[in-house]
């Protein structure tokens, strides 16, 4: 058994972000955790954004293919590219963290559309987007404001343009269903609205409220690692 994290939009370097929870998580059960690099965000072989939704649920679908069973986590976006890759024989359990369940026929952009103070980016030529209007004191206090301004910094400096075809591709498969899944809403947010949150998480097997910001795995690895153990006791059951 392993944990796979699939980040979310627009930042690069997954381990970085999951490293609070990774460390924890080894260490009270010595499962080792890796993180899905997404060639939308510049992170497969091209070096630069390439592809879009179809290419990031194919790296996952790889990661995978090589795991002999995994707790699959999915952060905002990365709940979309878990819908995107489908079913797998290789997933014990779903985590969404802050995500989305999307139905087929949905797009990351669509599922924001009603929000009423989305997060601004624009486009950043090649066809790519990037975050508009923000710094790293502006990008901390919505997305990390329960993080010091250390860690806020070192997250803005993995902040990355991304394909737009990330935002715009409509799922085709939908590979939440009929598969055990736990959401964790957290609701401190600023990034969307818990409403949109509580939306997506009534779709999953069941829902958990966290009082955090839109990364508890960096602020409070001790509430997601909770959520690990009790999964693997019933992944391993």
């Amino acid at each position: 058994m392993e944990i796979l994290f699939v980040h979310g939009a627009l930042v690069r370097d997954g381990a970085w972000w999951w490293q609070p929870t990774a460390e924890l998580f080894h260490g009270s059960t010595g499962i080792r955790s890796r993180a899905v690099a997404l060639p939308s965000c510049g992170e497969g072989p091209a070096g630069h954004p390439d592809g879009g939704l179809a290419e990031d649920a194919a790296a996952l679908r790889a990661a995978l293919d090589d795991s002999d069973g995994a707790i699959v986590v999915g952060h905002s976006y990365g709940g979309t590219v878990i819908a995107e890759a489908g079913q797998h024989d290789a997933v014990a359990h779903l985590l969404y963290v802050s995500s989305y369940l999307p139905d087929v026929g949905s797009a990351q952009a669509g599922i924001m559309a009603d929000e009423p103070d989305p997060v601004s980016i624009g486009p950043a030529g090649d066809g790519v987007l990037a975050v508009a209007g923000y710094d790293a004191a502006s990008f901390g206090a919505r997305f990390l404001q329960d993080a010091d301004g250390n860690t806020q910094r070192a997250a803005w400096g993995r902040v990355t343009a991304q394909s737009a075809g990330a935002f715009v591709t409509p799922t085709t498969a939908a590979g939440w269903q009929d598969v055990d899944s736990t959401s964790l809403v957290c609701t401190e947010d600023r990034s969307t609205t818990v409403g949109l949150k509580r939306a997506h998480a009534a779709r999953a097997t069941r829902s958990v409220d966290v009082p955090t910001g839109h990364h508890p795995f960096i602020t409070r690895p001790d509430l997601v690692v909770e959520q690990l153990e009790l999964l693997l006791g019933g992944a391993t059951a």
